[in-house]
């Protein structure tokens, strides 16, 4: 599956913590190792009223994701994740989240029999889709952007979190909850369950 004429496919290599909080807030933080635009740590925000916020370290980043996916605001701020002993230490002016990523899933079991150059093929995730539409509510494997780009997520391993905890805007965020509602950034949310994925994001950008 080739990208039509004039397209830039772009592969994105990293994990997604998706974390639901008693607060009502919901938040999504990528945390890429391998891009196109260098390694960096981002993170996607709707709290309980629906307002979604984008968190970016630099322009470049914002703009990218800011036209891929929707938000009501973006900020660009410096953002980082740390992580020491299985747990992610997420900080930036606006979002401060100690994530304690726990054990290995079935799911994740079953992932790491997956070679990563299969599971990341978009041939592969169109067919995966399905299977994650019904197992997982809110989870697609492929879609199409609002800005009508083809994307694809490729999942290689998955493992779940035991605890949240942190503020956003100087909020208490609560504990740990179900992504519940699922997020609206685009054509498709997190696991319900708060967990951590890696992941190679595929995305067609013309």
């Amino acid at each position: 599956m080739s990208p039509a004429p004039g397209v830039e496919r772009l592969r994105f290599r990293g994990r997604i913590a998706g974390v639901g909080t008693t607060s009502g807030t919901r938040v999504v933080v990528g945390h890429w190792h391998d891009t196109p635009l260098g390694s960096f740590s981002d993170a996607m925000v709707e709290t309980a009223a629906g307002h979604r916020v984008l968190l970016a370290p630099r322009d470049e980043v914002a703009d990218l994701i800011a036209t891929t996916y929707t938000f009501d605001e973006v900020r660009v701020q410096p953002f980082e994740v740390a992580e020491t002993g299985g747990v992610w230490r997420v900080r930036s002016p606006s979002l401060s989240l100690d994530l304690d990523v726990g054990r290995r899933t079935a799911l994740g079991l079953l992932l790491r029999l997956l070679p990563n150059r299969l599971a990341a093929a978009p041939w592969f995730c169109t067919l995966t889709d399905p299977v994650a539409r019904l197992l997982l509510r809110g989870v697609r494997t492929r879609g199409i952007t609002h800005a009508d780009r083809r994307e694809w997520y490729g999942a290689t391993d998955h493992h779940r979190l035991g605890t949240a905890t942190g503020s956003f805007d100087g909020a208490d965020l609560g504990t740990l909850a179900p992504v519940d509602p699922p997020c609206r950034f685009g054509f498709s949310s997190t696991p319900r369950r708060p967990s951590v994925t890696s992941v190679v994001t595929t995305v067609d950008v013309g």
